[in-house]
C-alpha cells in the first residue's frame, strides 16, 4: 500500500503528491480531482499505476492535439511522434481516440497529400505513391486515392506531364544531351518511360514546327 502524506499545488495546474516511503510525484489537477487524492489515504500499488497511466494518457493526448493544430498526420506518422515519449499502449489509446474524434483520418490525409503531390508538385503516380508511403499511409489507401487521378479524363497523367514539360523543361530540349537530362528528371518525377517518350515526341512535333 502507498500512503499519501500531502497533496498540494506545485505550479499552475500541477500538484505534488507526497508519500510516506517513496519520492514525491506530480499530477495534473484533473487527475487529482478524478481520483479524489488527498493526504491520509492509502492506495494499492495497482491503483497508483492506473493513476499514472491516466496521467500519461492525458499528456500524450494533449501533445497529439497540439501537433494536429499545426498539420495533419497519418495514424502511423503521429504514433511515431508520440512513441518517442510515451508507452506503446498509451500511444495506441491516444491514436484511437484521435480517430474517434475525427482528428486523424488517413483517407482525408491521403487526399490532401495527393492534391499536393499530383496537382501542385506535378509528380507522376510512382513518385506520389512513394512520397505518400513515407507518411505512414497504407498502399491500399494510397492506391484508392490515386486511382481517381487515373480515371480523370479531363486531366490525365499525359496532360499533367505535358504541362510540366512546357513550364519547366522546354528550354532544355534543344539538343540530345538536354533531352536526356530532361528524361532523367521526369523519371525522378515518377513518370513512366513510355509516357515520357510519348510526351516528348508530341512536344517536339508541336514546338519543332514553330521553329
Amino acid at each position: 500500500m502507498l500512503s499519501i502524506t500531502n497533496v498540494s499545488v506545485y505550479k499552475g495546474a500541477t500538484y505534488i503528491i507526497e508519500f510516506e516511503d517513496r519520492d514525491a510525484e506530480f499530477l495534473n489537477r484533473d487527475i487529482v480531482s478524478r481520483y479524489n487524492l488527498k493526504a491520509g489515504i492509502s492506495l494499492p500499488l495497482s491503483a497508483w499505476e492506473e493513476i499514472k497511466a491516466e496521467e500519461e494518457y492525458r499528456k500524450a493526448r494533449e501533445r497529439a492535439l497540439y501537433l494536429l493544430d499545426y498539420k495533419d498526420y497519418s495514424y502511423i506518422e503521429l504514433f511515431r511522434k508520440l512513441e518517442k515519449n510515451y508507452s506503446e499502449d498509451t500511444c495506441y489509446r491516444v491514436l484511437d481516440k484521435m480517430v474517434e474524434l475525427g482528428a486523424v483520418n488517413d483517407r482525408r490525409y491521403a487526399e490532401g497529400l495527393a492534391r499536393h503531390y499530383v496537382e501542385v508538385k506535378k509528380f507522376g503516380r510512382t513518385r506520389a505513391f512513394r512520397e505518400m508511403r513515407t507518411k505512414g499511409l497504407t498502399a491500399e489507401v494510397i492506391n484508392d486515392v490515386l486511382d481517381k487521378y487515373d480515371e480523370d479524363e479531363e486531366n490525365t497523367w499525359y496532360d499533367r506531364l505535358y504541362e510540366l514539360v512546357e513550364k519547366k523543361f522546354l528550354r532544355y530540349l534543344d539538343d540530345e544531351k538536354g533531352v536526356n537530362r530532361v528524361k532523367n528528371s521526369l523519371v525522378r518525377y515518377g513518370y513512366s518511360y513510355d509516357l515520357i517518350r510519348d510526351v516528348l515526341r508530341d512536344i517536339e512535333e508541336e514546338y519543332g514546327e514553330e521553329e
